[in-house]
């Protein structure tokens, strides 16, 4: 007898990728959650409906211990959706699934380039770009252009290179690139350069009154920023630990 194998119910499955935020938790544990809680309260919205991955790779910590963190991320409404470099003891039935596979930064070409023609790239997983349906990017070799405003609500993600926006960027919108960030009017939004893992990205705007800026995970929130750079044409840059900025005439 001959057995069809595949009939009208079946399922089909597919595979894809998708950016995450990776946050990598550090000791003590009580310390990294304020840390956390600033960020969070300084950019309302920031982990909202966001995917993480949670690093632990480099965090000695016990089941009990990964457990608490989870329950305090889940309180600050952090969607954990995997645990990345977690022992197998770490893990018990119920806890989002141990991942691995992300491609590391070495992966990504950086070339270099002026802001006029700028492609980069730069931690974590390639993801296919991802923009609100009202926004329309022109694609170029590893850069978009946004020939628009980028209204509040709205997100431009683009982990393959640069993003350059001409127009301005609303409060409540925001940038991602895996390279440089260029806003060709007023950035009053959040704009995330080198957001896989490009510590040489920059962000330029015409005008700064931004909510959040962050450079390859560092962050610095409107509270951070040198009052005489509010209102300015500014490049932004990372040396060490610490976002650089100064005004561009």
């Amino acid at each position: 007898m001959t057995k069809v194998l595949t009939d009208a119910r079946s399922i089909r499955i597919k595979g894809r990728s998708f950016l995450a935020l990776v946050l990598s938790p550090e000791l003590p544990l009580d310390w990294w959650l304020g840390r956390l809680d600033d960020l969070a309260s300084r950019s309302a919205g920031f982990f909202l409906g966001r995917p993480v991955v949670l690093d632990v790779a480099d965090l000695e910590i016990d089941r009990k211990q990964l457990k608490s963190l989870l329950d305090e991320l889940g309180q600050r409404n952090v969607r954990v959706m995997g645990i990345e470099g977690g022992r197998p003891s770490l893990f018990e039935p119920g806890m989002p699934p141990a991942m691995k596979g992300g491609r590391p930064a070495p992966d990504f070409e950086v070339p270099e380039a002026d802001p006029a023609d700028p492609p980069k790239a730069g931690r974590g997983k390639a993801a296919a770009p991802i923009t609100s349906e009202d926004v329309q990017p022109v694609r170029a070799t590893a850069s978009i252009i946004v020939r628009e405003p980028v209204r509040s609500g709205q997100s431009v993600i683009f982990p393959e290179g640069d993003v350059t926006v001409v127009g301005s960027v609303a409060s409540g919108a925001e940038i991602v690139a895996g390279g440089s960030v260029h806003i060709y009017g007023t950035l009053r939004g959040r704009a995330l350069a080198g957001s896989v893992g490009n510590a040489s990205a920059r962000i330029f705007c015409r005008r700064l009154e931004a909510e959040l800026l962050a450079i390859d995970g560092v962050y610095k929130t409107a509270e951070d920023m040198a009052p005489n750079l509010r209102g300015q044409s500014v490049q932004l840059w990372l040396e060490g630990d610490s976002i650089m900025a100064e005004r561009l005439n």
